[in-house]
Parts: C-alpha cells; sequence; structure tokens
C-alpha cells in the first residue's frame, strides 16, 4: 500500500507545478532548502514550508516562487546588465524598477499571484524594519521608487508597512520625474524601452552623474544581482539533497575530527550558555608597546572633511533586543549548513593550540611531586632514592585576535552570512583556549557622503576636501566581552540598511589602536574584505585612487612599524596585492578554512618584529591630515 502523502509534501509538489507554469517552463528544477529564496541559472530554491502551514506561511512562500517564476519568464539579465548604471543609488533605484516590472506581468493577469506578491513583499520589509522608518533620512529613496512604479503599472496602493515611506518621498518623486513615470506603463512589456525611461527618471532625480561607467570594483556583478528578502519558514528536518554542497578543501578526513572532537563545538556552547564569565580586572594599565606611532605618519597626506558626523558604536544601540535575536536567529538558520564543517576546523585550530600549551614535565629531580611512575625502582631495589618530577608550563604569549569586517554593501547576502558565522565560531574557539577576540565591523552611516557631504556642499564645495561620508565603526565583540554575552549581536550583519560603503585605510587605524591600548603581549588584527575602499562621494571630489592610496600607506605603516601583526582574507578580491600577509578566495564557502588555517599558522610561528623597510616619499605639497570641524 503507497504510503499517503503529508499535506507540507503535497504543498511543495503543487507549488512546483504551479512556479514551473508561470515561468513557462517545464524542466524547471524547483528545490526547497535553507538557501531559498534564490535563483540560480535554471534553478528556484524556495525556503522549507513549516510542518503546520497555515494560509499566512503559505501565501508567502507561493509570493517568493511567484517572483522568482516572473523575473525566470520576463527579465533578461544580459539587457538589465546592459542598461545599469554604475552608481550605486542610480543602480538601487534602477534594479527596484526593474523588480515590480516584472512582478506587474503576474500581478495585472492573476489576483491570488497579486497577493502572494504583496504577502512576501511585506514579508521582506518587516524583516527589514521598514516600519520604523518614516522621514527622508532613513526611508529608502529605491524602496519608495519601486512601490510608486509598482502602483503605477497595478493600480496597488503601497502595503501599510510601507506606506510612510513612500509618503517622505513621494512629492519629490512626482514632481521630478512625474512625466517618466507617466509612460512606464506602456512601456512594461518590453524591457529595454523600459530601461530607458528609468534611466531618465533617475536622470529626473538628479542621479543623472551615477549613469555613465562601469561598476566600481567594491561591487561584483554577483553582489548587484536582485536582493532577496529573508525568509522565515522553519526547517522541517528533511534531507536537504538540493543544499549547496561545502567545498571538498574545507572537508576534514575522518582522522583528524577524532578524539578531542568529542567535545563538540555545539556541546560547548551549550555549556558556555549556563556558565557567568568573570569580569576582567578592572584598574589595569595598558602595556603600550615602544614604538613611535607619529614615524611616517601614515595621514600624512590624507585629509578628513569632518570628523563631526562619525560614530563607534555598539552594535546593540543600532537594533532593538527583539529585533537583534530575530536576526540571530535567521542567521542560525540559514546557515546551520555551514556549521559542522567550519565547527571541525575550530576544533582543529583548538587542538593545536591547546598544544602549545600543554606542560612538561621534568624528571629525575631530587624534590618536587613523587614520580610514581618509578616507583617500581624502589621496589626492586631498595637502596634507591625516590624520583621527583616538576611541571613547567610552556612559554604561551598572552594574546589578543581582533576581527575586522568589512561590512560594505557588496558583502550582503552569503560573503556576510558566512563572515558572521565565522566570527562566531572562531571567537567562541579562541576564547576556551584563553585568547581574547575583538569583533569590529566598517562602513558608512549614508549612501554618498551623508551630513558630511552636506557640509561640504554648505562650504561652497571646496576642492580636494579629503574624505566626505560619516564612518560607522562598528564594535560586536569587544575584547573584555564573553561570547556568550555578544553572541546576539552578530545577528546585526543581516540588517537591511546597515552595509553601505567601505573606507578601509581609517577602518584599520581604529582596529590597530584598540589594538595598542590592550595589554597582551601579542596581537593579531585579521581583516575579512571583498573588495578596495569605495566611496562614492570621496571619489568623485578627489583623485580616484585617494582611498586605495591611503589603504596601501596604512598598511605599509602596520607591517613596518607596529607590533601589531596584520594578516587579510579577501573573497573574490585580491587582496594580496596590499597585504604582505594575506590569501584570496574565491568562494565564501572557503572562508571558514581560510582563518582558522591562517591564525593556525600565526600561532605556529613565533611573533614577527616589525622591520623597518624604507618609506616610499611622498609629496610635500599635501598637507598633513587635518581634521575640519
Amino acid at each position: 500500500m503507497a504510503q499517503k502523502e503529508s499535506p507540507t509534501e503535497l504543498f511543495k509538489r503543487a507549488l512546483a507545478q504551479s512556479t514551473r507554469a508561470l515561468a513557462g517552463a517545464d524542466d524547471l528544477d524547483v528545490a526547497f532548502g535553507a538557501e531559498g529564496p534564490r535563483m540560480a541559472g535554471d534553478k528556484i530554491v524556495l525556503p522549507h514550508p513549516p510542518r503546520v502551514l497555515n494560509d499566512a506561511e503559505a501565501e508567502r512562500i507561493r509570493g517568493h516562487a511567484d517572483r522568482l517564476a516572473l523575473r525566470l519568464a520576463h527579465h533578461d539579465e544580459a539587457a538589465h546588465a546592459k542598461a545599469r548604471p554604475g552608481g550605486a543609488e542610480a543602480r538601487d533605484l534602477y534594479d527596484a524598477a526593474e523588480d515590480m516590472r516584472v512582478q506587474a506581468f503576474g500581478a495585472r493577469a492573476l489576483k491570488g499571484v497579486a497577493n502572494n506578491l504583496t504577502a512576501a513583499l511585506v514579508e521582506g520589509y518587516e524583516k527589514r524594519g521598514l516600519a520604523r522608518k518614516e522621514d527622508r533620512a532613513t526611508a529608502p529613496l529605491a524602496d519608495a521608487l519601486g512601490l510608486i512604479v509598482r502602483e503605477r503599472l497595478t493600480g496597488q496602493a503601497p502595503p501599510p508597512i510601507a506606506a510612510p515611506i513612500v509618503a517622505a518621498w513621494r512629492k519629490e518623486i512626482e514632481s521630478k520625474a512625474g512625466a517618466a513615470l507617466d509612460r512606464l506603463s506602456a512601456a512594461a512589456e518590453d524591457q529595454a524601452a523600459f530601461a530607458e525611461i528609468i534611466r531618465e527618471l533617475i536622470d529626473d532625480l538628479g542621479y543623472g552623474d551615477e549613469l555613465a561607467g562601469e561598476q566600481s570594483e567594491d561591487q561584483s556583478p554577483e553582489a548587484a544581482q536582485e536582493e532577496q528578502p529573508p525568509p522565515e519558514g522553519d526547517d522541517d528536518g528533511e534531507g536537504d539533497e538540493e543544499m549547496q554542497q561545502i567545498p571538498a578543501d574545507m572537508e576534514m578526513s575522518e582522522a583528524e575530527t577524532q578524539g578531542d572532537e568529542t567535545q563538540s563545538i555545539e556541546t560547548d556552547m551549550e555549556s558556555e550558555e549556563q556558565e557567568d564569565a568573570e569580569a576582567t580586572e578592572e584598574g589595569q594599565k595598558p602595556i603600550r608597546p615602544n614604538f613611535d606611532d607619529q614615524a611616517d605618519d601614515p595621514n600624512a597626506n590624507y585629509k578628513v572633511f569632518t570628523r563631526a558626523h562619525d560614530e563607534e558604536i555598539d552594535a546593540v544601540e543600532l537594533c532593538d533586543p527583539e529585533e537583534l535575536g530575530r536576526l540571530r536567529a535567521y542567521l542560525d538558520q540559514q546557515l546551520k549548513p555551514l556549521q559542522s564543517v567550519v565547527g571541525r576546523l575550530a576544533n582543529r585550530l583548538q587542538r593545536r593550540l591547546l598544544a602549545k600549551q600543554n606542560r612538561n614535565w621534568t624528571f629525575d629531580l631530587e624534590e618536587g611531586v613523587l614520580d610514581t611512575a618509578r616507583l617500581t625502582r624502589v621496589i626492586v631495589d631498595p637502596l634507591s632514592a625516590l624520583s621527583f618530577k616538576e611541571e613547567e608550563e610552556a612559554d604561551f604569549k598572552d594574546t589578543v585576535v581582533t576581527l575586522l569586517m568589512d561590512n560594505s554593501g557588496s558583502m550582503r547576502g552569503r560573503p556576510i552570512m558566512v563572515a558572521a558565522l565565522c566570527a562566531d565560531i572562531l571567537a567562541r574557539t579562541l576564547e576556551r583556549c584563553g585568547v581574547k577576540v575583538e569583533i569590529l565591523g566598517f562602513t558608512t552611516r549614508a549612501w554618498k557622503g551623508g551630513m558630511s557631504k552636506e557640509d561640504w556642499l554648505k562650504a561652497g564645495r571646496p576642492p580636494q576636501p579629503g574624505r566626505l561620508n560619516d564612518l560607522r565603526h562598528v564594535v560586536y565583540k569587544a575584547a573584555d566581552a564573553p561570547w556568550r554575552r555578544a553572541r546576539r549581536n552578530l545577528g546585526l550583519m543581516m540588517r537591511e540598511g546597515l552595509l553601505k560603503e567601505n573606507i578601509d585605510g581609517e577602518a584599520l587605524l581604529w582596529a590597530h589602536d584598540r589594538l595598542i591600548g590592550r595589554q597582551e603581549q601579542r596581537r593579531i588584527l585579521m581583516v575579512i574584505s571583498d573588495g578596495a575602499p569605495v566611496d562614492d562621494s570621496t571619489l568623485s571630489a578627489n583623485p580616484n585612487n585617494y582611498l586605495e592610496r591611503h589603504l596601501r600607506v596604512v598598511i605599509d605603516w602596520i607591517e613596518r612599524r607596529s607590533p601589531v601583526e596584520l594578516l587579510a582574507i579577501g573573497i573574490g578580491h585580491d587582496v594580496t596585492r596590499y597585504y604582505r600577509r594575506a590569501v584570496t578566495i574565491v568562494d565564501a564557502e572557503q572562508l571558514g578554512g581560510a582563518m582558522t588555517e591562517k591564525l593556525a599558522e600565526l600561532f605556529d610561528e613565533e611573533p614577527a618584529e616589525p622591520v623597518a623597510r624604507p618609506m616610499p616619499r611622498r609629496s610635500d605639497a599635501r598637507s598633513r591630515a587635518s581634521a575640519r570641524t
């Protein structure tokens, strides 16, 4: 007798068939897994439906399926890339309009599809916290434009959760680009004609200078693909054959995973959750190294127009506790397939570190601890003297490790998820070995300059202003904070709107200065990035290599002058041309292996002393660092 299908399996089968029909592809591969919703070539991966499937959950999952199917049927990626603007803000506007054009095909033809798409859209807005963004300072312009385009093409009013966003921008959008908006409906079925109108609309809104030019190095074509709102479906525990496979170079042999791994990462996590960490002793004076931090000043030829709007902020201050917990839960769900692999790598690192801390024994001493293994000699020869032994500790220097993570927009999606997971597990592993870990992130507060650029415009656009954006340096975990108290903070990296632009040179100096103030004997700084420094407002008002040149000077200064040991990992970006000790990986899934291996290499060798090399001469025409306030 055939086994009866469960309601969940029936839903999956029916949804796969309807998705193929809407996409117009009978051979479309529709799978379900923790990686969804996403589209990879001719394959669509959807989130697992929960065991108890209610109408709202079903509508949400159908919405993701409909959105991806419509994109497959009505979107030409090559034509899209050809007309796509070069600037970041213009790209967001262009992508938002194209997404709504594609969805309009289904929403206008089928009411059920329209409802499904709205449910998926609302879910994305809820996860991004857009309900709290009611003014133009925080409301994303791209989302507002997308909803207005959706309204023009389908007649659907913005969902209540996003109505404040549209209200904040509607008057300006319609007053500046109303004529272009009126022409969109007639061109909706012609992607090329629609793209031309959207480019005109972008120009009308004041972003015409971003229409030309290639994509910045920091924005790869893969990162430029459509943003997927994070799914909320519960994993029903079924085998997920469609899950993306872990690269072979991250796997370990069975022999390497024996022995000490019986105390796994997961078991340690549960025990550490129950323990209270002891606070560090207060009142200690940091031991500063003996080096001249003014020699070859890395900021000698670097200017900052104003630091008045920069911020260094704890992760908990950027997000309310409820949302932070939800984001952390989402991170755990998405990275479940990687956790065991990175955990095994971390266990290997832990064994290597603990082996360096193992105690040695000196035998055949006149006094100390009785050596019971040699008592047989006394039995054989009662006149023999007793043998004693003494324990000696191996020389293992107090160490602190800082993980400095690029929080730029191009890290959005899989790279930032994997980076957060690896940072989380490595912090836990190193903490068990007595190595303190600090996790920091760097980005900007706004796209295209923020308040700094506004101050510059009010000052009459003085030439060569230097850096023209507001920095945001985030402390996810301080070195003295126990892992269990900072664990939730890493979920903030999943928050939409956090990841913007990246100014690497100043971030490196910030992380370096925090390390210099520590009392540990050994300091290690690991940088994780996927691109060169990019900030549109700064590069538009200064030489186009301004930020990259500063980054090179800062790296050279740290490597030559500072006792801080610097290493870098580039995700899809060659960082070996900047850093002396670096590795470049192609896929984000290789990050766990790269981080553990590079740290293991560092701990296996003696700390390197800074080597004095001749500093490249810099032009005296540029003034020394100055901050205009």
